[in-house]
């Protein structure tokens, strides 16, 4: 009796064995991109985007505006009670957005504080073309890395997109309360490289309000191996 409940166990952990190993076809989507990790080595080279001199090397010309949260209707899986949803307005981190209207602001006013305080945003766009060379230094086949401090908060947008992943470190996205984006823009640059920056400033903590405005506190690009 012993023997063929023992052959019945075995035949039992054999069949379950079998159903874990088996194939499973599993419909698989397009590969999301993937957030870049900002290297860790000495840099070679570095360009101060908040002054005039290193944002005229890259062709660089800032504007600004204020974002508006705006009310909208809630999504369809809401639940019943939420009649009213916010969004931001403009959406100016996607590709092709038109900033033509947008003030321009000199490089070195970024550190200007802008914003009425409290809960506040503040958009900041500008363009970015890799030259051949940066005085004696030759950037092709470097590594390009956009170090962007806005105090208190920021996400930053490359060419339409903002890099995330869920559960992954992901630089573009907000890194703490004054803690800097390193967003890696090419791991292998050009000249001739186009880069549309825009930067999502966020006056926080949120859920504090505090009593002051937002401003850069860092703007630069690094060169590394």
């Amino acid at each position: 009796m012993k023997t063929r409940i023992d052959q019945v166990v075995v035949g039992t952990v054999i069949a379950a064995a079998a159903l874990c190993i088996a194939p499973v076809a599993i419909a698989q989507g397009p590969p999301a991109a993937q957030p870049v990790m900002p290297p860790s080595l000495p840099m070679l080279h570095v360009v101060d985007l908040m002054t005039a001199p290193g944002a005229s090397v890259l062709g660089a010309q800032w504007k600004t505006m204020e974002a508006k949260i705006i009310e909208r209707e809630p999504i369809a899986a809401a639940q019943p009670g939420y009649t009213t949803a916010y969004d931001i307005s403009p959406h100016a981190g996607e590709a092709g957005f038109d900033d033509a209207e947008w003030p321009v602001i000199a490089a070195e006013d970024l550190s200007v504080r802008r914003g009425g305080g409290y809960v506040s945003f503040i958009w900041y766009r500008v363009n970015l073309t890799i030259p051949e060379r940066i005085g004696d230094f030759e950037t092709t086949g470097r590594a390009a890395v956009l170090t962007a401090l806005v105090d208190d908060y920021g996400e930053v947008w490359v060419n339409g997109q903002m890099v995330r992943r869920a559960g992954y470190p992901s630089p573009a996205t907000i890194q703490g309360f004054n803690m800097p984006n390193r967003v890696v823009l090419s791991d292998d640059v050009q000249p001739g490289d186009e880069f549309q920056i825009a930067i999502f400033g966020i006056n926080g903590p949120i859920s504090v309000a505090p009593a002051d405005t937002a401003g850069f506190r860092e703007a630069r690009l690094e060169f590394y191996p």
